[in-house]
C-alpha cells in the first residue's frame, strides 16, 4: 500500500492505475485592506496616521523638501550667513571711486606670480577726502586694503561758503604737477583723477590744470592731495 501524501488521496480501486486523485483546496484571497483607524478614548486627542516616506503634500515635491526651508537649506528669507535679505546692511558714510587697477607680475624661481594693485579715492563730499593704494593677490582684498589706506590718509579741507577754495595752490608729486585755482561761478573744471579727488571732497567753482605730461592717475591724484594739504595747513 502506498503512503498518503498531503493533498493527494489514493483510492484502493485506483492502486493499479497509480493515478492520484487531487483534491482542490480553497485558498483564501489576500485582501490588501487599509488598517483600521485607531480610536482614541473619549477626551484624548486623536493621533494623525503616519504617511509613507515617499508621500508628499499636495502641490509640493515628494521627499519632504518643501515647507519652510529654501533650496540653500536655510529658513525662508535668510541667507547662509545668517543675515536677512534686503538693504539692512549699514552703508558707509564715504563715497569711493577706483582710479586705477593693474595686474603686476613678479618673476620667481617657479614662474611668474601675479598680484593686483588698486588705487582708490574716498570722500564724504563735505570737505574730507583721501587717496589710498592696496596690493594683494585678489582684487577684492586689494580694494579693502586701499580703502583702509585712504581712510588713514584722509584730510579735511577748509571750504568757503560757496564750497570753493580760498586761494591758489600748486603742488608737485613725482612727475605730476597740478595747479588749482578758485573760479567763482564756473563750477568744477578739471580732468583725470584730479577731478575725482575734487568731486569726492565736495569742492566746486575751481579750475584745475595739469602742468605736466604725466598720465599716471595715482600720481595725479596724490599731487592734487598735496595741493589741498597746503590749504589745510593755513
Amino acid at each position: 500500500m502506498l503512503p498518503v501524501l498531503p493533498g493527494l488521496n489514493f483510492n484502493m480501486a485506483d492502486e493499479q492505475t497509480m493515478e492520484p486523485i487531487v483534491e482542490e483546496v480553497a485558498v483564501p484571497a489576500v485582501v490588501d485592506a487599509a488598517p483600521a483607524p485607531v480610536v482614541a478614548p473619549t477626551g484624548a486627542p486623536q493621533a494623525s496616521p503616519r504617511l509613507p516616506a515617499h508621500a508628499g503634500q499636495a502641490g509640493k515635491p515628494f521627499g519632504g523638501r518643501g515647507g519652510q526651508r529654501d533650496r540653500r537649506g536655510g529658513p525662508s528669507g535668510e541667507r547662509r550667513g545668517g543675515r536677512p535679505r534686503g538693504g539692512d546692511e549699514r552703508r558707509s558714510e564715504f563715497a569711493q571711486k577706483l582710479i586705477g587697477i593693474r595686474r603686476v607680475a613678479r618673476v620667481m624661481a617657479g614662474g611668474r606670480r601675479f598680484n593686483f594693485s588698486v588705487g582708490i579715492v574716498l570722500g564724504d563730499k563735505q570737505g574730507r577726502v583721501g587717496v589710498g593704494l592696496g596690493k594683494a593677490a585678489d582684487t577684492q582684498l586689494a580694494i579693502d586694503k586701499a580703502t583702509r589706506s585712504a581712510k588713514r590718509a584722509m584730510i579735511t579741507i577748509p571750504l568757503t561758503k560757496t564750497r570753493s577754495i580760498p586761494h591758489n595752490v600748486h603742488s608737485k608729486y613725482c612727475a605730476s604737477v597740478v595747479e588749482i585755482r578758485p573760479s567763482p561761478g564756473r563750477g568744477l573744471v578739471a580732468g583725470s583723477s584730479v577731478r575725482t579727488v575734487l568731486e569726492l571732497a565736495g569742492v566746486t567753482d575751481v579750475t584745475a590744470k595739469l602742468l605736466s605730461r604725466s598720465k599716471n592717475p595715482l600720481n595725479n591724484a596724490r599731487a592734487a592731495m598735496d595741493a589741498l594739504k597746503n590749504i589745510a595747513k593755513k
